[in-house]
């Protein structure tokens, strides 16, 4: 990271303007030069000393050089400490380069629309899941306050069972495609979380206990890079997929007065995740496959798709390139994204020390670093019960799942009443 920011410090700067993101690089530029300077002068100085060191007996003269000389070494060791310590605190801050091609923007008002499925067509009033949830007894929004606080909601019976059936058929289709199921502790360290680049620009949005270093993971991806964390990887190992189910953690601040109703947002959710390693000139190929992979699942499920490729002001602190899968809820009345897909090129690799030869005495490597929702869960029941919700109030199931729901077809009205 550093060596890119020193080598082009005004590459650096057109990317944080197209990102519009605003971070300290003059200060760490700054900080480096003090640092460089420092380090320039004990090498000479260590130098010096070693030219000292050398011939027949040191005069007094010279034996009061070395002693100022190893002083002065000393000296610039106590500035170099938190001199090097700000100046790697200030570099966490830097994103990401942006692919040539990513279509310049501010915010998701900017994104580009690749494709858009025609929506669901309805003949009756569609009411919002939080409506077709709660009389159906599937979903229970006060009893999750209640015992949780605000943005917790409880699934119940058949509602419980459909999201379990999802996550277990959407890691199976993963499995099918060549991925390596992975069960993950949902609990992390800082360094983890420093590795993926969810610290420090995230911070404000994890759960934690920093005396014990236990941090609540916000997404599975933070646990499957460090998995390879200070490894070289074999080359023909590339690429390396991984899937993982856990729940999220995410303390966002969220305001009053949006998606107050319904389980759009939550400081809780489940989702299927999908990380891949992969050789640098691969990556791209892979963003692709990853992509379809979160379509299919919408596919599979007969619901409508629109796919959006993220300007370079939406893509997120470590993606070079992006898209945004999503789906749409004609309750809500509004696109749903349900996975959000990014090349992270080889940054993640970087801070986590993961590399790779591509052969024996060759130069060792960064390989890319890919991750994916395959795909998140909450808007995607979302979706489900608004686009599946019957007039009579009942939930049909999708044919795709109801394997992993012994056969079960729909939740009808009183089944699970409170």
């Amino acid at each position: 990271m550093l060596q890119r920011i020193r080598e082009d410090p005004e590459k650096v700067r057109a990317t944080l303007a197209a990102r519009h993101f605003d971070a300290p690089l003059d200060k760490l530029l700054e900080l480096d030069g003090k640092v460089r300077k420092l380090q320039s002068e004990k090498e000479q100085l260590q130098a010096e000393r070693n030219k000292g060191s050398k011939g027949g007996p040191p005069t007094d003269a010279v034996k009061e050089q070395m002693r100022k000389i190893g002083e002065r070494i000393k000296q610039i060791d106590a500035e170099l400490v938190p001199l090097e310590t700000e100046r790697d605190e200030a570099a966490l801050w830097i994103p990401n380069e942006v692919a040539p091609d990513v279509p310049p923007g501010k915010d998701e008002h900017d994104n580009i629309v690749m494709r858009e499925d025609a929506k669901r067509e309805m003949s009756f009033d569609v009411k919002p899941h939080w409506d077709v949830g709660e009389r159906l007894g599937i979903l229970d929004i006060p009893r999750g306050a209640r015992i949780s606080g605000s943005r917790f909601y409880i699934l119940r019976g058949a509602g419980a069972a459909l999201q379990r059936a999802l996550i277990q058929w959407m890691i199976d289709l993963k499995i099918d495609a060549g991925f390596t199921e992975i069960y993950p502790p949902f609990v992390t360290r800082k360094q983890t979380l420093l590795n993926s680049a969810h610290l420090p620009h995230f911070d404000e949005n994890l759960y934690r206990d920093e005396d014990d270093d236990i941090w609540l993971i916000p997404t599975a991806e933070t646990q499957l890079i460090s998995l390879h964390a200070d490894e070289t990887l074999a080359v023909e190992r590339l690429p390396i997929r991984y899937v993982a189910y856990t729940a999220c953690f995410r303390r966002e601040k969220m305001s009053a007065g949006r998606d107050v109703r319904g389980i759009k947002r939550g400081h809780q959710f489940d989702k299927v995740e999908m990380v891949s390693f992969t050789l640098p000139e691969g990556s791209p190929k892979e963003l692709d496959r990853l992509t379809q992979l979160a379509v299919d699942v919408i596919e599979k499920l007969e619901l409508p798709v629109r796919v959006v490729e993220r300007c370079a002001g939406d893509l997120g602190f470590t993606a070079v390139k992006g898209y945004d899968v999503e789906t749409w809820g004609p309750g809500v009345g509004e696109w749903l994204e349900v996975s959000s897909i990014s090349d992270g090129g080889s940054l993640q690799a970087d801070r986590g020390s993961i590399r790779f030869k591509r052969e024996a005495g060759a130069r060792a490597e960064h390989p890319h670093i890919l991750n994916a929702s395959g795909v998140a869960l909450p808007r995607l029941m979302i979706a489900i019960i608004e686009n599946y919700q019957q007039q009579d109030g009942s939930v049909v199931i999708p044919k795709a799942v109801r394997p992993y729901m012994r056969g079960r077809e729909r939740i009808a009205p009183g089944e699970f009443a409170l």
